[in-house]
């Protein structure tokens, strides 16, 4: 029998009935004070950088949408990421 897989952890590990069961066994058992703070960062995506973003949306072809996912995905990146590299580029070689 196949195992369902519901997602996937940062670690690569999927995440199937039993690794939520161990999940819930876990929080059920309780955690220590402090144990699940984190590094919070708020609501929202997190910052670019220092200074506020601006939102904008761009038109793209869906060939040239696909070889910017393609080109994104063998770098690691987000297609928005390969765009604003790919833009700062044009505006700093000019």
């Amino acid at each position: 029998m196949t195992k369902r897989v519901y997602g996937y952890k940062k670690s690569g590990e999927s995440i199937t009935d039993e690794t939520i069961e161990a999940l819930v066994a876990e929080a059920e058992h309780g955690y220590e004070e402090g144990q699940l703070k984190g590094a919070r960062r708020g609501r929202g995506r997190p910052a670019l950088g220092e200074a506020a973003k601006i939102v904008g949306s761009l038109r793209l072809d869906p060939a040239l949408r696909k070889e910017a996912e393609v080109r994104a995905s063998t770098e690691g990146v987000s297609v928005s990421e390969l765009v604003r590299r790919a833009l700062r580029e044009y505006l700093h070689s000019a």
